[in-house]
């Protein structure tokens, strides 16, 4: 059976619309996709994250344990600054795209919320017996809540004492949100300013309350998945199970720029180093439609009537308001600007590979 976050009775009493995802009974929206999706990016939205998977890992030895399953460098991390990186098969398929916290006596790995139990027996597989290691999911205990938006550091500063302009991009804090421990961190999947809110269950209604009554003056709404997809997609980001997967290697996708090949041996290294040696075949791209359509997930990409790729993501932007896509195509097709065309219900759609991320709000989101 499906599983609810603490929140699940809040969302049911607001209307929203419920769907059963990646084994949790979730809200997809509310009053709406586009009209939640511009509210993130005019205003703030909150949304309700807990089905994301957490994981504690302590001991003598975390460090380096995390660093031989994961590709990015956990050697070069201090304490208060959260990571992005991947664990890979030893072919180099991603497992999973994951965050890592690190406090000062523990880390955290989050995972996707689909991923939590293959990723829990990953990490298993490649702890070995002696190490001073010990792994415990918390996962079923901890309420993430994600605040998003221009207007989002302003709202959340009205709930805790910390200076919240301190906290640099992927860096957190411990402290207190609304009086209840929390870790308020600062990563987003939006492209847009935001915070990420993690407490224990007990607290995740107090909270919620907390940030819609201080959240009125600045128009805050409660935003679902759908529009969290659609904000992810404008920002170029990454979707596990349809952008990546275990059929593909982190330097084809693009995440390159967290594979640390320099570092001591860790899991994958070998087939990465020889896909970074011989290069790779294809390459994930963002197109652009050139006229008007939806591209979808598993639409072809052609080029003079041959496939040449596929959609692994796509929508109509709300910003844009055009047709926006991510898929992976043979290199040859991989140059910004290359018209290619996207088969949209036996349609041959015009599209010009972009730069991604495809919208960047006005404002530093990185500052």
């Amino acid at each position: 059976m499906p599983k609810k976050t603490a929140l699940y009775d809040v969302h049911e009493s607001l209307g929203a619309k419920i769907v059963d995802f990646a084994g949790y009974k979730m809200p997809i929206q509310y009053e709406g996709i586009i009209s939640e999706h511009n509210r993130v990016r005019t205003t703030v939205g909150i949304f309700d994250i807990s089905h994301m998977g957490e994981f504690m890992v302590t001991g003598s030895e975390a460090e380096g344990f995390l660093n031989y399953v994961t590709i990015n460098d956990v050697s070069k991390m201090s304490a208060g600054q959260a990571q992005y990186t991947a664990m890979c098969l030893e072919d180099g398929g991603i497992v999973d795209d994951l965050l890592i916290y690190k406090y000062e006596d523990r880390y955290m790995v989050v995972v996707n919320a689909a991923n939590i139990e293959k990723d829990w027996g990953h990490m298993q597989k490649h702890l070995q017996s002696g190490d001073d290691v010990e792994l415990k999911n918390v996962s079923d205990d901890v309420t993430l809540l994600a605040v998003q938006g221009p207007e989002s550091r302003a709202l959340v500063q009205q709930l805790t004492e910390h200076n919240l302009n301190e906290i640099k991009f992927y860096h957190f804090v411990e402290g207190e949100a609304s009086g209840v421990p929390a870790t308020i961190s600062r990563t987003g999947y939006t492209g847009e300013m935001g915070f990420e809110l993690y407490v224990e269950n007990e607290y995740a209604a107090d909270l919620w309350n907390a940030l819609f009554q201080v959240g009125a003056k600045f128009e805050a709404e409660p935003v679902g998945l759908g529009a969290r997809d659609t904000l992810r997609l404008e920002a170029g980001l990454c979707l596990y199970g349809n952008d990546i997967d275990e059929s593909t290697n982190p330097i084809e996708a693009g995440l390159g720029w967290i594979t640390k090949l320099g570092k001591e041996d860790f899991v994958g290294k070998s087939a990465l180093e020889e896909v970074r040696e011989n290069g790779v075949e294809r390459k994930r791209i963002g197109f652009k439609l050139l006229k008007r359509g939806i591209p979808r997930h598993g639409y072809p990409i052609t080029f003079s009537g041959r496939e040449v790729g596929e959609v692994t993501s796509g929508n109509q932007s709300p910003m844009l308001e055009k047709g926006i896509g991510m898929g992976y195509v043979k290199n040859e097709f991989a140059e910004i600007d290359t018209v290619i065309n996207i088969k949209v219900r036996n349609r041959e759609l015009p599209a010009k590979v972009a730069k991604m991320p495809f919208y960047t709000p006005d404002y530093n989101v990185r500052g």
